[in-house]
C-alpha cells in the first residue's frame, strides 16, 4: 500500500531529528530502513504461511504469560527446597528444616510463608547440569555448552538467544505482529548485571537472533534504606542496597532512551502504529538474513515507542493500594516482583525479575562464598520468602495463576559441605544437583519432583536439566517442541536444545 503525502507528513516528525534511541540508533535511520523494507514484495504473505503452518503443530498454550525469576548467585538447596535434618552437622548446617502444607515435605527454616503455600508449587529436588559457574546464559537458552570464556562475553556469536527472546521472535513469526502495544519481553529492575560489577555477565539476549530480541530493559530510580554490612568476600564498606529495603517513592520507568517523545498524541501516536506495521510485513523475513543484522535494532526501538504508554502505566507500582505493597515488601525484589504482575496483566508475554547484584562486590546477592549463614538469615530468605509467597497467592486471589507460569530458578546450587574457614561459612558452587520451584500456567500443584541423595550432593532420582525446563515452558506457552530459531547464517536451531518436555512436571 502506497504511502500517501498525510501519511508522510505525520511521519517525519517522530523520525526528522537525528535523536537517538537507547542503542544510539536515529529516527532518520529507522525510516531510511523502514522505507527501503516497505516495498519489498511478498515476503508479508510468506511470512504468514509458514506461521500458519507452524500453528497448526503447536500445542494448545496453557500459560498466557511466564514470570521467569532469575535469583543470580545461587541459593542453597539445603538450607530452601531440600534440607537435610538427619544429615551430619557439616551437611545440614544451622538451620532446620521445617513442615510445609505437602504432607511429609520439609523446607528450610527461612522460608515459613512459603512452606504454607507449596500446596500450589512444584518444586524440582533434581535440578543438574555440568557446569558449575555462572552459567546464566546456559540456563537461559539452549545453547549445548558452556565455559568461563563465554560467560563473560554476552556478545559472542557462539551465544543462543534468551528465552524470552525466543518467545518473542515465535510470536512475532506466529502472529505477524512485532510490536504489540505491550513488549512482550521484558527485563526488570535493570539491564542485567549493570549496577555490579559483573557488567560483562553473559546470559539474557537476543543472541543471533539480533539484538532487536534483547529484553526491553527497565530502570529503577530510588534510594536504599539498609545498609549491608562487609559480609562478602573482599567487601570494603558497607552498602546501602535497595535489595535490603527501598523507600516508598522508588520508581520503575523504561530504561534511558527509549522513553516516548512528549510531542506526541495519541492520534498521532496511533498513525504511526499503522505506518509501521506496514513497514513490518515486508520487513520480517528480511532480519533472519546477515546483510539485516541491524535492522532488528530499528525494529525494537520503534517497538519501544508504540509500547511505551502501556508499559509506563503498567510499572507505575505507586497505584497499587499500600497494603499490597508492603506485602509484597517494600525492597528491590518485592516491587520488581509486584511490577511483574502489573506487566502480565497488562499483556505482557515474559517478564523476567533478576535479583541481580548491586554494588560493588554484590553484598547481597546469593553467591555465599562467606558469611553464608548471616546473609541468608539476615538479608536473603526473609525478602525472597515474603516476596514470593505474595507474588503466588496475589496471582491467585486474582484468578491469574493459572494463566500465568512462574518459573524461579537460578545457575545451579552450592555444596553439600559447608566450608567453616572463611567468616560466617561458606558454601561454594555446585551443579550436580540443585533445587527450582515452579508455580501456575500447566504447572502441577503440590507435586515434588526428583529426589536427590542423602546429602544433597547428587541426583538419586529423575535428573531434570535446565533444557527440559525450557523445553516444558515452551510447550506450556503453546510454542511446539519441534519450533527452531535461525541463527545468522539461517540455519535453525531447536529453540530448547536438546531439552524435552517433562510431563512429570504439568497438572
Amino acid at each position: 500500500m502506497p504511502i500517501t503525502a498525510l501519511e508522510t507528513n505525520l511521519m517525519l516528525p517522530i523520525f526528522g531529528s537525528r535523536k537517538s534511541f537507547c542503542s544510539g540508533v536515529s529516527r532518520r535511520d529507522l525510516l531510511h530502513i523502514g522505507a527501503a523494507g516497505a516495498f519489498a514484495p511478498g515476503l508479508g504473505d510468506a511470512l504468514r504461511l509458514e506461521a500458519a503452518e507452524a500453528a497448526t503443530s503447536a500445542p494448545a498454550a496453557r500459560a498466557r504469560s511466564a514470570i521467569f525469576i532469575f535469583l543470580f548467585g545461587s541459593p542453597p538447596q539445603h538450607e530452601t527446597f531440600d534440607p537435610k535434618p538427619e544429615a551430619a552437622a557439616e551437611i545440614q548446617g544451622e538451620m532446620q528444616a521445617i513442615p510445609t502444607s505437602l504432607p511429609g515435605v520439609h523446607f528450610g527454616e527461612g522460608l515459613p510463608q512459603i512452606a504454607q503455600i507449596a500446596d500450589r508449587l512444584t518444586v524440582v529436588r533434581s535440578m543438574t547440569h555440568q557446569y558449575p559457574i555462572h552459567c546464566c546464559a546456559y540456563i537461559m537458552s539452549g545453547m549445548p555448552t558452556y565455559s568461563i570464556p563465554l560467560e563473560t562475553n554476552p556478545r559472542s556469536p557462539e551465544h543462543w538467544p534468551f528465552m524470552g527472546s525466543v518467545v518473542d521472535y515465535l510470536e512475532t513469526q506466529r502472529s505477524g505482529i512485532r510490536m504489540p502495544g505491550i513488549p512482550r519481553n521484558i527485563g526488570l529492575p535493570w539491564r542485567f548485571c549493570s549496577r555490579g560489577s559483573s557488567s560483562n555477565q553473559a546470559g539474557p539476549y537476543g543472541a543471533f537472533l539480533g539484538n532487536g530480541f534483547d529484553p526491553f530493559w527497565t530502570d529503577f530510580t530510588g534510594k536504599g534504606t539498609t545498609v549491608v554490612p562487609k559480609l562478602n568476600a573482599g567487601q570494603k564498606e558497607d552498602v546501602l542496597d535497595p535489595h535490603g529495603g527501598i523507600e516508598s517513592s522508588g520508581r520503575f520507568q523504561l530504561a534511558a532512551g527509549c522513553q516516548l517523545p512528549k510531542e506526541i498524541t495519541s492520534r498521532r501516536f496511533d498513525a504511526r502504529r499503522y505506518l509501521l506495521n506496514q513497514f513490518d510485513q515486508s520487513r520480517m523475513q528480511l532480519e533472519r538474513h546477515a546483510a539485516s543484522a541491524n535492522w532488528d535494532d530499528h525494529q525494537q526501538r520503534a517497538y519501544s515507542l508504540i509500547g511505551s504508554n502501556g508499559v509506563r502505566a503498567a510499572l507505575d507500582v505507586q497505584q497499587e493500594p499500600a497494603a499490597l505493597r508492603e506485602r509484597y515488601g517494600m525492597t528491590l525484589f518485592g516491587q520488581s516482583c509486584l511490577a511483574a504482575r502489573r506487566l502480565v496483566e497488562a499483556g505482557a508475554r515474559f517478564v523476567t525479575v533478576f535479583w541481580d547484584p548491586f554494588g560493588p562486590h554484590g553484598a547481597s546477592v546469593w553467591d555465599t562464598h562467606s558469611n553464608h549463614f548471616p546473609r541468608l538469615k539476615n538479608y536473603l530468605l526473609p525478602v525472597f520468602d515474603q516476596t514470593y509467597s505474595t507474588l503466588i497467592t496475589d496471582l491467585e486471589d486474582r484468578g491469574l495463576l493459572d494463566e500465568t507460569l512462574v518459573l524461579c530458578t537460578s545457575e545451579h546450587g552450592r555444596t553439600p559441605k559447608i566450608d567453616s574457614k572463611p567468616p560466617g561459612a561458606a558454601r561454594h558452587h555446585w551443579s550436580r544437583v540443585y533445587s527450582s520451584v515452579f508455580a501456575g500456567g500447566g504447572m502441577a500443584r503440590g507435586r515434588v519432583v526428583g529426589r536427590s541423595d542423602a546429602i544433597g550432593g547428587d541426583v538419586a532420582e529423575t535428573p531434570i536439566s535446565p533444557k527440559d525446563m525450557q523445553a516444558t515452558t515452551y510447550h506450556l506457552l503453546g510454542f511446539p517442541e519441534t519450533a527452531t530459531v535461525p541463527d545468522q547464517a539461517s540455519q535453525p536451531h531447536p529453540i530448547a536444545g536438546d531439552g524435552r518436555l517433562r510431563t512429570e512436571l504439568l497438572g
